[in-house]
């Protein structure tokens, strides 16, 4: 098992799953990062944003996948949203979940 499997998980598994289910790709990074480049169809909110949107992300009514640059930030937003009953999981980087999508 690799350091960041170990760190992050393997979620290909669940990552296939919520896909199937119509989830939401949220990207937590900064606007500079985020307009330098993302996902096709992602949803961009900056991960200090997070708990002021936490309303408007559950009107989505979807599961939720976050990424940001590596996986840390989107871990973090991940773990904010299923803290507020939202079902989500961390991606993990942007680049490596477009590749898995």
């Amino acid at each position: 098992m690799g350091l960041l499997n170990f760190l992050f998980g393997n979620n290909n598994k669940k990552i296939q799953d919520f896909k199937k289910r119509d989830a939401v790709i949220l990207d937590v990074r900064t606007k500079p990062e985020f307009d330098a480049g993302a996902i096709s169809g992602s949803v961009h909110i900056p991960l200090n944003e997070i708990p002021s949107k936490i309303i408007e992300i559950k009107q989505w009514n979807k599961p939720v996948i976050t990424c940001c640059a590596s996986g840390v930030r989107s871990g973090s937003a991940a773990k904010t949203l299923n803290n507020n009953d939202i079902e989500a999981i961390n991606g993990g980087g942007w680049r490596s979940l477009q590749k898995k999508l």
